[in-house]
C-alpha cells in the first residue's frame, strides 16, 4: 500500500505510481482528509485499506504531492550509521546508536520543491531511508519493532555544514532544520510492498552525476535495532519519523569539500519507494 499527501489530502495511490484515490470520500467519511491523523488509526486504516476500490483512481501530478507525513510531534535522526560515511566524517564507527539529533517538523517539504541556500553556508546533501511510526513503541524488543512500523519513505537531511558545527558545541538540529531542509516523500510505502526492507538501494545525483549509491543492509543499526534502542529511552509515536543515516559520498567528506550550489538539481531516489527531486535557488538579500 502506497498512501500520500495530496494537495493536504489523504490518498491511497496506484502501485504504478501514476493514480490516487481520494480516502475520505472512498471510505465514505470513514477517515477524515488529514494525512497526519491517520496514523493515530493505523490498524483500522490499513484494513480498511486492503479491501479499498482503487478502480476509481484519478492521474495527479507529482509536483502537488506534500510531505506524506506532514506534521510529526518527533523527527528523529541517527547519524553516522554507514561505516564509510563515518569514516569519511572523521570519526570512529559508533558501537550504539547514540548520534542523535532532531529535525524539526517546520523544515519537511513533499519530494518537489526549490530549496533556498542560506548565504555564506556550505549545504550538504545526505539521503537517507526514513522509518514512519504506525504505533507507539516503548520499550519493545528488536525482535518485534517491524510490526511498530508503518511504512518507509525517502528523505533528504539536507546539511548546512557552517551553522552545523558552529560553536563549542555543533548544532546539529539547526543546522540540518533549515527551511525546506526536510524534504520527504514521494509517498509512504507499506512494507509488505517491498521484498525486503531490509536491503534497498538508496543513492543521489547533482545534475545527473551519481554522488551517493549504497544499501541499506550496511545499516550499522538496522531499523528494528535503532527502534528498540530509541523506545528504551523515550516513547515513539505513531506519526513519527526517524532519520537512519545516510550513506557515503557526502560534500564535507570529499577533497576537495563540494557543497550545493544555485542552479543545482538534486535527485534522490530508495528502489521501490520512489525519487525526490530539488532544485536549489540562492536566498533573496536579507
Amino acid at each position: 500500500m502506497r498512501i500520500a499527501n495530496l494537495s493536504g489530502r489523504l490518498v491511497l495511490v496506484t502501485p504504478d505510481g501514476a493514480g490516487a484515490v481520494d480516502v475520505e470520500r472512498a471510505s465514505r467519511n470513514r477517515f477524515g482528509p488529514d494525512v497526519q491523523a491517520v496514523f493515530e488509526q493505523w490498524s483500522e486504516f490499513t484494513t480498511w485499506a486492503a479491501d479499498a476500490d482503487m478502480t476509481a483512481a484519478e492521474p495527479f501530478v507529482v509536483d502537488d504531492l506534500g510531505a506524506p507525513v506532514p506534521a510529526p510531534r518527533q523527527v528523529l535522526a541517527v547519524g553516522l550509521n554507514y561505516s564509510a560515511h563515518a569514516t569519511e566524517s572523521g570519526f570512529t564507527v559508533p558501537d550504539s546508536p547514540t548520534v542523535m539529533f532532531t529535525k524539526w517538523a517546520s523544515c519537511l517539504t513533499g519530494p518537489v520543491s526549490t530549496v533556498e541556500l542560506p548565504a555564506g553556508g556550505n549545504t550538504d546533501w545526505e539521503v537517507e531511508l526514513v522509518v514512519v511510526l504506525g504505533k507507539r513503541a516503548w520499550r519493545i524488543d528488536e525482535s518485534n519493532a517491524w510490526a511498530h512500523v508503518a511504512g518507509l519513505t525517502v528523505g533528504q537531511d539536507l546539511s548546512e555544514r557552517i551553522t552545523q558545527t558552529a560553536g563549542p558545541s555543533p548544532q546539529f538540529s539547526l543546522g540540518k532544520s533549515l527551511p525546506g531542509f526536510g524534504p520527504t516523500g514521494p509517498w509512504l510505502v507499506t512494507t509488505d510492498e517491498l521484498a525486503n526492507p531490509d536491503d534497498l538501494e538508496i543513492g543521489c545525483a547533482i545534475n545527473g552525476e551519481t554522488v551517493q549509491k549504497g544499501r541499506t543492509r550496511d545499516l550499522i543499526f538496522s531499523v528494528p535495532a535503532m527502534i528498540a534502542k530509541l523506545s528504551a529511552k523515550l516513547p515513539l509515536l505513531p506519526g513519527d519519523l526517524l532519520f537512519t543515516g545516510t550513506p557515503s559520498g557526502v560534500g564535507a567528506g570529499r577533497k576537495p569539500p563540494r557543497f550545493l550550489r544555485p542552479g543545482d538539481e538534486l535527485r534522490s531516489y530508495i528502489t521501490g519507494i520512489g525519487e525526490l527531486r530539488q532544485r536549489f535557488v540562492a536566498a533573496p538579500p536579507a
